[in-house]
């Protein structure tokens, strides 16, 4: 049983402040990090340098990314959650916090909203976006695979390009279906696989598009082509779903967005 405990209260109910929590999986695996082979243990930094380096573009690399697309997928989302006045919602590697600002809305003030990300930069630039805009909500750096929250705590969970990025993914989905309420719903919104037809201008747009943009904007090409690559890692549509079951989701089912580029896999906890 995991607690809450006193740090996040203390904390987190106060507006804008950010609690650290670290999270390790000791072991001797390897494990993929983009194209290559690394030990387990080593993928958690190397994808933390990775978002240290974007947080600050992050925002504008994902339109450059997507051609704006990232939001409609998002809205869509949204729509598809049946969220409600009221409703308690965890936005799991919430990034810049697009997700966690349309739920927000939606609850009210009767709601709840935590934003979450394993990623100091990440976290800080989405609750600072988010306080901008005039929009408050709990925050908490924490690993998906380990989450500070108690057992059946949320209505919603959500993590929208963030799955792809966590070493143990079974790990993270068991852990999200775990703060779940009976009837509550896991949205996991994630780069695909896309349809043949489209394979060849996608695959020239990531590798060849995608990290000169990045030099441009972010002086970064590297991470931007690990973000290319891991989008090939990982799991395809119907792995996905396979995934979402075998840890205890029920009647899973997933929506293609853009010819596949993206699907939105949705799960209920019964």
């Amino acid at each position: 049983m995991h607690h809450f405990g006193k740090a996040i209260y203390n904390g987190l109910n106060k507006p804008g402040t950010n609690v650290r929590f670290n999270v390790t999986h000791p072991n001797d695996n390897t494990t993929h990090f983009g194209y290559e082979t690394v030990d387990e243990r080593e993928k958690a930094g190397r994808v933390r340098q990775v978002f240290d380096s974007v947080a600050t573009k992050y925002d504008v690399m994902n339109d450059l990314m997507s051609g704006g697309l990232h939001r409609l997928w998002k809205i869509f989302t949204i729509a598809r959650s049946g969220v409600k006045p009221g409703m308690k919602v965890l936005d799991i590697a919430g990034g810049t916090g697009d997700l966690a600002k349309a739920f927000s809305k939606k609850v009210g003030p009767s709601g709840e909203v935590w934003l979450t990300d394993i990623n100091n930069a990440m976290l800080t630039c989405g609750r600072d976006r988010l306080l901008n805009n005039g929009t408050i909500v709990k925050t908490a750096q924490c690993d998906a695979e380990k989450l500070p929250f108690p057992d059946g705590y949320f209505d919603i969970v959500t993590v929208a390009f963030g799955l792809r990025n966590m070493t143990h993914k079974d790990s993270a989905l068991a852990e999200m279906r775990r703060v779940l309420k009976p009837g509550g719903k896991l949205m996991v919104l994630e780069f695909s696989k896309v349809t043949p037809l489209l394979a060849p201008i996608y695959d020239f747009y990531s590798f060849q598009v995608i990290p000169r943009v990045g030099k441009v904007v972010a002086n970064d090409s590297d991470s931007y082509r690990y973000l290319a690559e891991s989008i090939r890692m990982h799991p395809d549509q119907e792995t996905l779903k396979q995934m979402m079951e075998g840890v205890g989701f029920d009647r899973v089912q997933y929506h293609n967005l853009t010819g596949g580029v993206v699907a939105l896999h949705v799960g209920d906890k019964f």
